[in-house]
């Protein structure tokens, strides 16, 4: 794509791991014909102002290059705003059939296949492992103190109950200060209310060093959440409730190296922005 003073560029806005509208998480996502300078990418996601925004190049009629920005950086994988990015491809062009292939540069093939209302993600696994820094600060941020700290992309804050995860309001500029220099977020986690029988564990996940403090639902997050509740409840099949005022319900398989993260998505906007290149800063 050629970039000028008047550059069009169509968007959707796709509301992912919900069936409704106004829940789950939402990104917007862009379909390229070419990539932009990176300074302009970053500047659109920040116009949205949404936990990412997703460009895709496509090479194919099943896939192609993927990329995702919150507002203030580009990250190494996100889940929702790929399943997004399928949704468009799959529902709003004509042009796309299933299964899909996103290349990215730091997650590696990501796939994407549809089953009825569901669509799959296959992501790696990220599995965590006993976290042996000092927690402190970080959980005196959060606003509790966790059973067990683990680490791997993000770090895990286990508790013991939903009631308490759902009730932690974290001071975030604490949490940013915190997390200074470690290039991660916290995911926390618990067991799902006994009541429930539909749910297995439940989660929240900060991530105010990226520009996001309180992420709605975060796919990418389950690739260590199922690997860590698969291991303590001896389960291959599992559901995740990420419990944020949002909310969404993932379904989660475990394949070896990988983990398969399901749900549905639903398009609440379509648009074009107007990109004046000379106005964004190189």
């Amino acid at each position: 794509m050629t970039e000028s003073p008047t550059a069009r560029l169509a968007y959707h806005q796709v509301d992912a791991f919900t069936e409704i509208a106004f829940a789950g998480n939402p990104a917007a996502v862009y379909v390229l014909d070419d990539w932009l300078a990176d300074a302009h990418l970053q500047a659109i996601a920040a116009e949205h102002n949404l936990a990412e925004t997703a460009f895709v190049v496509p090479d194919s009629a099943a896939g192609g290059h993927l990329r995702w920005f919150t507002p203030t950086c580009e990250v190494e994988l996100c889940g929702h705003a790929t399943l997004a990015t399928a949704h468009v491809l799959l529902t709003e062009r004509t042009d796309f059939s299933d299964p899909l292939t996103f290349t990215t540069e730091k997650a590696g093939p990501l796939h994407v296949s549809r089953e009825g209302e569901t669509l799959w993600l296959n992501l790696p696994a990220d599995p965590p492992t006993a976290c042996h820094e000092t927690m402190d600060a970080v959980a005196d941020a959060l606003g509790g103190s966790p059973d067990e700290w683990h680490v791997a992309s993000n770090y895990v804050a286990v508790f013991g109950s939903r009631d308490t995860v759902a009730g932690l309001s974290p001071d975030f500029a604490a949490l940013a200060r915190a997390l200074t220099g470690t290039n991660r977020g916290v995911i926390v986690t618990a067991p799902a209310d006994e009541t429930d029988e539909t749910v297995d564990f439940v989660s929240r996940y900060f991530a105010p060093a990226h520009g996001i403090n309180e992420d709605p639902v975060t796919g990418s997050a389950h690739c260590t959440l199922a690997p860590y509740w698969g291991t303590r409840l001896g389960r291959e099949r599992l559901v995740g409730h990420q419990i944020s005022a949002r909310g969404g319900r993932l379904s989660c398989d475990l394949a070896g190296e990988r983990v398969h993260v399901g749900g549905p998505a639903v398009t609440v906007a379509a648009g074009t922005l107007f990109l004046d290149a000379s106005e964004v800063a190189p």
